[in-house]
């Protein structure tokens, strides 16, 4: 005869086991379900569920979008022209940036201001006519703020393509002494460049595109100097143009301009080089001469202090 606590311990192991077992199969069929309503697009989720609420969110703000990009893209006025020319300097390309720009800079009005207003009567500055003065200056900034963050992604784009340049020139002219035509040195000097400088390969292999759209090299490096924003990128485009038309050698021309590249961007190096000193005395008088004041002087201090001579 068994015990009775070795019963009940075959018991609860019983019972362990069973619930366990039930577990898992609830489980599996669950997932079964799930994977049945993705295959056949239908949300496994109640009418209320977060699913359901992020999707009717997203749509809601597509079709936000949609309206603003269909009132935008029937402007063509010098400012909506200058913007997409921004936009595409930053590397956004996308047809509905310039009203994702303006709805992004209506959302950080509002968001700011809304914060400011909430954020005050906490700090003790509510009911004043200096809250109001705050939380206008809050929703500036926050209308501000987009664009000092394209201007940002601009100058970081920009510093990209600069370096890069020189380095893409030096490469064409290999291209050109292995005899590749024009075109297929750019497509071949996109690919290589793809992983150093990625936005610089996506710009030519745009110019690529362009050129096999139809359009002439002088166009697609004029547009391309567009995108970069670079004057050598224009200097480039302008000798393309000179040497086709003069109908001199394009190898000798790249040669020249690809070693005056490499000056430029030596001089630019040697430049920042010679500043550095210049940048440093601020840090230094701020950070390392008190310090070495301190411990100098702080002997004598504390001998004056103490009187211990």
């Amino acid at each position: 005869m068994l015990s009775t606590s070795t019963m009940m311990s075959i018991l609860v192991f019983l019972a362990t086991g069973v619930l366990a077992f039930a577990v898992m199969v609830g489980m599996r069929a669950r997932e079964a379900v799930r994977r049945r309503a993705a295959r056949v697009g239908v949300e496994d989720d109640a009418p209320g569920g977060r699913r359901v609420l992020r999707s009717s969110g997203v749509r809601a703000a597509q079709k936000l979008i949609d309206y603003a990009n269909k009132h935008y893209s029937s402007v063509e006025n010098k400012d909506i022209k200058v913007l997409r020319q921004r936009l595409m300097r930053a590397g956004i390309y996308d047809p509905r940036g310039p009203a994702i720009f303006f709805l992004a800079r209506i959302v950080a009005a509002i968001v700011l201001a809304g914060a400011a207003f909430l954020a005050l009567p906490m700090l003790g500055f509510g009911g004043k006519a200096s809250s109001w003065i705050m939380v206008a200056t809050a929703a500036l900034c926050g209308y501000l703020a987009p664009s000092f963050y394209l201007d940002r992604m601009i100058n970081k784009k920009r510093l990209e393509h600069q370096s890069g340049f020189p380095d893409f020139m030096d490469l064409l002219v290999v291209c050109a002494d292995a005899g590749l035509s024009m075109e297929a040195a750019l497509d071949r000097v996109a690919r290589e460049l793809s992983d150093a400088f990625p936005s610089l390969a996506a710009n030519i292999h745009m110019s690529n595109l362009e050129i096999r759209a139809g359009r002439t090299m002088t166009e697609a490096l004029e547009h391309l100097a567009e995108r970069l924003g670079l004057d050598e990128a224009r200097s480039f485009a302008t000798l393309i143009q000179q040497s086709d038309e003069l109908g001199s050698s394009i190898g000798d021309a790249l040669r020249v301009y690809s070693d005056d590249m490499r000056h430029k961007r030596l001089s630019r190096a040697e430049e920042k080089a010679y500043s550095l000193p210049a940048k440093l005395s601020i840090p230094m008088m701020v950070c390392i001469f008190p310090t070495l004041f301190i411990v100098i002087l702080l002997p004598v201090i504390v001998r004056m202090a103490t009187h211990n001579w």
